[in-house]
C-alpha cells in the first residue's frame, strides 16, 4: 500500500496552509488556514473493510516548563511524547482520495463537531482538547483535523506523520468520544497493511527545515 500527498514532499517542509498556526514577527504566532492536506493511496489489500487515517507528532515536549516562554528555549534533549492531530476512522474501503480542506478549512475555536464526519466516517478528538483545557476562549472538544502548532521556542522542528491503515473490520470498535490512543488500541490485530507520509514544521525562526 502506498500513501501520497501533493501538499508537501515526504520528509519535507509542511506549508503554513496546512498548519493551525504560522509564524508572526510580533506575537510569535498567528492562526493559519488549518486546511487538511490532500491524500491519495493505492494498493489497498483484499479483505479491507475500512480505512483509518491518523496524524501524530512524536516530538511534543514531555514537560511544559519552557514551552512558549520568553527568553527560554525548549531543549532538543528533552524527552518527547505523541500529540494526535487527526484521528479519522471508518472510511469506506473504496475511498481512493481525500481533498485539501475536505475535513478542515480554518480554525474553529472550541473545536469542530464530531464524531460523525463526511463519507460516513468518524473522527476522534485531537490532543488540542487537552492542550486548551485551561483556556476560556479555546477550551472544547477538538474533533477532526487541526494542524501543526509546535512551541515557537522549540529547538527542533517537529515531525508530522500521517499513517493510513487498512483494516479487516467495517467499524472500528470504539464508541462515543475517542482519542488517538483509543483508536490505536482498537486497531490492534485488525491491520492488514499501512503506509505513511511525513512532513516537518516549526514556528521557531531560528530552526531551519
Amino acid at each position: 500500500m502506498k500513501l501520497t500527498t501533493t501538499a508537501f514532499a515526504d520528509g519535507g517542509a509542511i506549508p503554513a496552509e496546512f498548519a493551525f498556526a504560522s509564524p508572526d514577527p510580533v506575537q510569535h504566532v498567528k492562526l493559519s488556514a488549518n486546511r487538511n492536506p490532500d491524500f491519495e493511496w493505492t494498493g489497498v489489500p483484499a479483505g479491507t473493510y475500512s480505512l483509518a487515517l491518523i496524524c501524530h507528532d512524536p516530538d511534543v515536549p514531555s514537560r511544559g516548563d519552557d514551552v512558549n516562554q520568553e527568553g527560554r528555549v525548549v531543549p532538543a534533549s528533552l524527552p518527547r511524547v505523541d500529540f494526535f492531530h487527526w484521528v479519522l476512522i471508518d472510511l469506506p474501503p473504496d475511498t481512493a482520495a481525500i481533498a485539501r480542506g475536505e475535513f478542515s478549512d480554518g480554525v474553529t475555536a472550541r473545536g469542530k463537531p464530531g464524531p460523525h464526519a463526511p463519507r460516513g466516517a468518524r473522527q476522534g478528538i485531537s490532543s488540542y482538547t487537552d492542550w486548551f483545557v485551561g483556556d476560556p476562549d479555546m477550551a472544547g472538544r477538538y474533533f477532526g483535523y487541526d494542524g501543526p502548532c509546535p512551541p515557537w521556542n522549540d529547538a527542533i522542528a517537529h515531525r508530522y506523520v500521517f499513517t493510513l491503515h487498512a483494516l479487516d473490520v467495517a467499524r472500528l470498535p470504539v464508541d462515543g468520544v475517542f482519542t488517538g490512543a483509543n483508536a490505536r488500541a482498537a486497531m490492534a490485530g485488525h491491520v492488514l497493511a499501512q503506509a505513511s507520509v511525513s512532513g516537518r514544521y516549526t514556528l521557531n525562526p531560528a530552526v531551519k527545515l
